[in-house]
């Protein structure tokens, strides 16, 4: 029996008819992959809780690519924002293939007894309960039907966290477990994986003093820098596609080495 011709890398990563739904989609890394969603085929549904935010790039995603981009407001901490998104995904394209929880927040904080009850439940909604809520219900629906892939955006806090972001830290390496677990409960139809980047500069970095990041950068990150927004492309884009059709339950770092890095 003859071999199948091997697919390009084209074909690999051709996500045309596909549906895919980016939370914190409208700028940062969220942007940066819905763009390339689309520009591999995808229509896209932009959910950040600005929805002017999400317009405009949904307006610039149609005029770049040519695919359906649909805007949506929502705030992930809130159960019923997050069912309000997937129906409103389902409602415009009767499918969803790819979901990301990208939408992530990490205030800071004086000290750890200075945390309010309130910040703490925040941090803990936007972060965790989010991704939980939207993977349980986009799953079941891509278990029923063709099946799909759902990508986890955490942290290297979730295995290295520093002293203000402890809360931050918690809910990402819940998201970290959250990737595992729905990996078995929803196979083989769910593929669900995780991005774990390390710092990336995006909008978020303008409140750093990046003369010190960098000082800090050449000593303890390996590739001596930070990240760039259109980094994640590479990652997000196999774990969306056919590329990555045997990876699930994978938590894949993106940091450009310092985690576990020796101090």
């Amino acid at each position: 029996m003859s071999e199948s011709k091997p697919k390009t890398a084209n074909e690999l990563f051709d996500l045309s008819g596909k549906v895919a739904v980016v939370t914190g989609g409208s700028r940062g890394m969220g942007k940066e992959m819905v763009r390339a969603f689309a520009h591999a085929g995808a229509h896209v549904v932009i959910a950040s809780r600005k929805l002017e935010s999400c317009e405009a790039l949904a307006a610039q995603v149609v005029e770049e690519s040519g695919v359906e981009a649909l805007p949506v407001a929502c705030h992930v901490g809130r159960w019923s924002d997050c069912d309000a998104l997937v129906d409103a995904a389902y409602e415009r394209f009767g499918h969803v293939d790819v979901l990301v929880n990208n939408a992530g927040m990490s205030p800071l904080y004086e000290s750890l007894v200075d945390i309010s009850e309130e910040l703490y439940d925040k941090v803990l909604a936007v972060n965790l309960r989010g991704p939980f809520r939207l993977s349980s219900l986009v799953a079941t629906r891509m278990s029923a039907g063709a099946g799909g892939s759902i990508i986890n955006v955490s942290s290297i806090a979730a295995v290295q966290p520093t002293h203000s972001e402890i809360p931050y830290a918690l809910a990402k390496s819940g998201v970290n477990a959250l990737t595992v677990g729905l990996s078995r409960v929803f196979a083989p139809k769910v593929r669900v994986n995780c991005i774990m980047p390390g710092p990336f500069l995006t909008d978020i970095s303008k409140a750093w003093d990046l003369d010190a990041f960098a000082d800090v950068a050449k000593t303890h990150i390996p590739l001596q820098r930070g990240g760039e927004p259109e980094e994640i492309v590479g990652a997000a884009l196999y774990l969306a596609s056919d590329a990555s059709s045997y990876t699930t339950g994978a938590v894949l770092k993106i940091d450009g080495g310092v985690a576990y890095a020796p101090a």
